[in-house]
């Protein structure tokens, strides 16, 4: 099946291509994501919201594009490695516009204009990201309970928190969150756990929280999957041009045969990863039936294929490869952190399993 985007979407993915790489080379976003507290440009942000990029999941009529658009968008981020919570605070933005309350559609509106950090605190078990019932309370107006690996957490202006009771709309306090700052390989995320004991507003309960916290994971998996996407694609167009450049025995890497089988099985990992992602998002812009499995199938592969190529990127790069000079270890840091949020590689290779079953 040929797939290519139509004239708009094609357009957007030219132009944040274009902008990306003149506002956030990875030669210049680099000192950013080591040295900064929130490890991103916070203008950069900024902009991306006057541009209307972290509503794109929204409806039409509030100014989104669609999963499609969402897609090409997250690619391009892939390639230069862009530091920062874009994808949370997008699936943020679409979860909180199903929310109820005035608050919560202020919130959204917010977090799609750029004006506020907005992501989800789900996760509570430290070993593991996948999807599990909360034990976090919502009771007396107020949220008790801890949070692991929130994105950007200790800097965010609002969290929605899952509930026993459902979705909890909590601002950030006065005095600032009571945030653990977790360390990991990535250096372009920060995580934190956070202990709460705050006054929040319940915006959705039962089904609707449940159908909700559901797109979230659907979509948090699709963008993570087109970011691995376009990490591994610029990974092996490092490979590639780094053999071409490098001589062994008077002769340019690419030209042995050796390197070259390895570099067309980076190249079918990449492409059969292009067509997963691309698909995938394809079926839930349509509402294609099995737009959740196709999902799943997406994530599931895209993640050992990008460890593949970023890790073999690495290689080809000889003893340099991992110093920290150069760029493919941050390449491959991000791809290991994006396998394990928004559902681990075995969570959703189990989910496409079970539909074939």
């Amino acid at each position: 099946m040929q797939f290519e985007l139509d004239e708009d979407r094609a357009l957007l993915k030219n132009a944040t291509r274009e902008l990306l790489e003149k506002e956030s080379a990875l030669a210049d976003s680099r000192a950013i994501m080591e040295e900064a507290p929130e490890g991103h440009a916070k203008d950069l942000h900024a902009r991306l919201g006057e541009l209307g990029y972290p509503g794109i999941l929204l409806d039409e009529e509030r100014g989104g594009m669609g999963p499609l658009a969402f897609v090409a968008v997250l690619h391009e981020m892939g390639r230069v490695a862009f530091p920062g919570p874009f994808l949370e605070v997008a699936v943020a933005a679409r979860v909180l516009a199903g929310c109820e309350g005035p608050a919560a559609a202020d919130w959204s509106a917010r977090a799609a204009a750029g004006e506020a950090l907005v992501v989800l605190a789900t996760s509570e078990d430290p070993a593991s990201a996948d999807p599990a019932q909360p034990a976090a309370t919502f009771e007396s107006g107020r949220v008790r309970g801890t949070k692991t690996f929130v994105p950007t957490g200790a800097f965010a202006d609002a969290l929605l928190v899952s509930t026993t009771a459902g979705l909890v709309l909590v601002e950030r306090p006065g005095a600032g969150w009571n945030a653990q700052p977790l360390t990991t390989i990535d250096h372009a995320q920060r995580f934190a756990e956070i202990a709460f004991d705050d006054p929040g507003e319940l915006v959705a309960e039962g089904g609707r929280a449940s159908a909700l916290l559901a797109d979230a994971l659907r979509c948090g998996a699709l963008g993570a999957s087109a970011t691995m996407l376009g990490l591994m694609e610029r990974a092996l167009e490092l490979a590639i041009d780094y053999t071409m450049e490098r001589e062994a025995f008077g002769a340019p890497l690419a030209s042995f045969q050796a390197l070259q089988h390895r570099a067309a099985d980076m190249l079918l990992r990449t492409e059969s990863s292009r067509s997963a992602v691309y698909r995938a998002g394809w079926a839930l812009e349509a509402g294609a039936p099995d737009a959740d499995t196709l999902i799943s199938v997406a994530k599931a592969y895209a993640g050992p294929a990008a460890r593949s190529v970023c890790g073999e990127t690495i290689q080809f790069h000889g003893g340099v490869g991992f110093t920290w000079e150069y760029d493919p270890h941050i390449y491959l840091k991000r791809v290991k952190t994006l396998e394990l949020f928004h559902g681990s590689t075995r969570y959703h290779t189990d989910i496409a399993y079970d539909s074939l079953t």
